[in-house]
């Protein structure tokens, strides 16, 4: 009994070793080059606070924070997965079309403030994208970008 508790505490200290290191400091400069594009593209007027390369166990990944709390988080590849304002409206052509036109149709009045979807399933081209307003609302589309729920 001793060495099994011997053998999870080296386990508990060698999984935590490996999460406590997983977020690398980097430029922005050093970040895929079709990520480069989409900061320069909607976000060129914004300071970044820290750009990061997170490794996981099976996948890495990007974060830029900007200093007004805003975030975007990227694939292996460059691709967004995730683009947070914080409550303010996403800037203009991050949302596809046919999705802003569905929240302009139900929804007049709010903006989308947060817009995200999973990168594993971009991989399998199966993906979702869940977009959340300023009224609170979730919608989540389908890859051929239907309405499919609302929360």
């Amino acid at each position: 009994m001793k060495k099994m508790m011997l053998i999870l505490a080296c386990m508990f200290a060698l999984v935590t070793n490996l999460k406590a290191d997983n977020y690398k400091p980097i430029n922005v400069s050093q970040l895929p080059q079709k990520a480069q594009t989409f900061l320069s593209t909607y976000f060129s007027e914004a300071k970044v606070s820290l750009a990061r390369r997170e490794f996981d166990i099976v996948e890495l990944s990007y974060d830029v924070i900007f200093t007004d709390g805003s975030k975007v988080e990227f694939d292996r590849k460059g691709n967004w997965t995730e683009v947070d304002c914080m409550g303010k409206p996403l800037p203009e052509g991050i949302v596809p079309a046919a999705i802003e036109k569905v929240i302009k149709e139900q929804y007049p009045e709010a903006k989308a403030t947060k817009i995200e979807r999973d990168r594993r399933e971009m991989e399998r081209d199966r993906h979702e994208i869940e977009v959340k307003l300023n009224n609170r609302v979730e919608l989540t589309f389908n890859k051929k970008m239907q309405l499919i729920d609302i929360d």
